[in-house]
C-alpha cells in the first residue's frame, strides 16, 4: 500500500490546461475537507483538497465519519452557476456514479444505496459515502470517503448496522491511491461536465439511467428514517428526476423522499 500522493504528478495530469480542475492540493491530514474548501475565501469552480486522513470526517446529519489512514478523502467544489438550485441536490448522487465506475475498474461489484453510500462486494458492505454540502455563496462542495485499504477491526458500522467495508477487504485489483484519485477526479468530471451542459437535467445528461442501473435500494422493502424521529417503511419504486426517491409505504400511497437514512430491510 502506498503512502503518499505525488502532488505534482496529479496535478500535471488533473490540473488546467492539461485536466479538468483549477485547483488541486493533497494534505497528509486535515480535520475535514469539506470544511476546509468551504472556508476558502475565493476558490475557484473544481477546486479539489485530497487528505490521507480526516481527524474530524463529517458524515450526514453531524455526524462522524471515521478516516483512518489508508483511505482516500476527497472534496471539490463546484460553482455551477448555470445549473438551477433545485438540481444541485444530484452532485451527491453523480458522486456516487463516480465510485461506481471506479471501483468497477479495479474488479470490485458496486452498486448505490440512496442516497450517499457505495456497497462493495456481494456482501454489499459500506465502502464509502459522499456529503454533499451548499456554501453561503451557492458554491457546492462534494465530500467523498472511500475506503482502500483493509480496515481495522475498530471500525464501527454505519446507521441501520451496514457493515463497513474496503476496496482492499473487497479483492481489488490495484490498491495504488494515487491512480485511484485520478481515476475518481476525471469520471466525477466527466459526469458532472455533461450534466452541467445539460443545464444539471438529469435525463438529458443520462445520469439518471445510470443512476438507476446501479441502485441497490430500488425495488427494496425500506425503512426510511425521517426528521424528528418519524420513519417510512414500504418498497422503493424508484429515483425521480429531481433525485428524490419514491417509496410506496405500507398504506399503497407513493410518498416522496429528499433527504433521510435508508435502511435496506429486504428485497420486494
Amino acid at each position: 500500500m502506498d503512502t503518499a500522493l505525488d502532488t505534482e504528478a496529479l496535478r500535471a495530469r488533473l490540473v488546467a490546461p492539461n485536466g479538468p480542475y483549477a485547483a488541486l492540493d493533497v494534505v497528509e491530514s486535515t480535520p475535514s475537507t469539506n470544511a476546509d474548501l468551504a472556508a476558502a475565501p475565493g476558490a475557484a469552480d473544481r477546486t479539489v483538497l485530497i487528505a490521507l486522513e480526516q481527524t474530524a470526517g463529517q458524515g450526514r446529519r453531524g455526524r462522524t465519519w471515521s478516516s483512518p489512514r489508508g483511505g482516500l478523502y476527497v472534496s471539490v467544489l463546484f460553482r455551477s452557476a448555470d445549473v438551477p438550485p433545485s438540481r444541485l441536490p444530484w452532485l451527491n448522487l453523480i458522486a456516487g456514479l463516480a465510485l461506481v465506475r471506479v471501483a468497477q475498474s479495479v474488479g470490485v461489484e458496486a452498486s448505490l444505496k440512496w442516497p450517499n453510500d457505495l456497497l462493495l462486494g456481494p456482501d454489499a458492505g459500506k465502502g464509502a459515502g459522499i456529503l454533499s454540502e451548499i456554501t453561503a455563496d451557492g458554491s457546492v462542495v462534494v465530500g467523498i470517503g472511500l475506503n482502500v485499504a483493509e480496515l481495522p477491526s475498530d471500525v464501527q458500522p454505519a446507521p441501520g448496522g451496514l457493515a463497513p467495508t474496503s476496496l482492499e477487504d473487497a479483492g481489488a485489483a490495484d490498491l495504488d491511491r494515487e491512480e485511484l484519485a485520478f481515476r475518481l477526479l476525471v469520471e466525477l468530471a466527466g459526469l458532472e461536465g455533461v450534466w452541467r451542459k445539460n443545464g444539471g437535467d438529469a435525463e438529458e445528461s443520462g445520469v439518471l439511467e445510470e443512476y438507476q442501473e446501479h441502485s441497490a435500494t430500488i425495488g427494496q422493502r425500506v425503512r426510511v428514517e425521517l426528521s424528528g424521529g418519524v420513519e417510512l417503511e414500504g418498497v422503493a419504486q424508484r429515483i425521480e428526476p429531481d433525485g428524490t426517491l419514491t417509496v410506496r409505504g405500507t398504506d399503497g400511497v407513493d410518498h416522496g423522499v429528499s433527504a433521510g437514512d435508508v435502511v435496506h430491510l429486504r428485497r420486494a
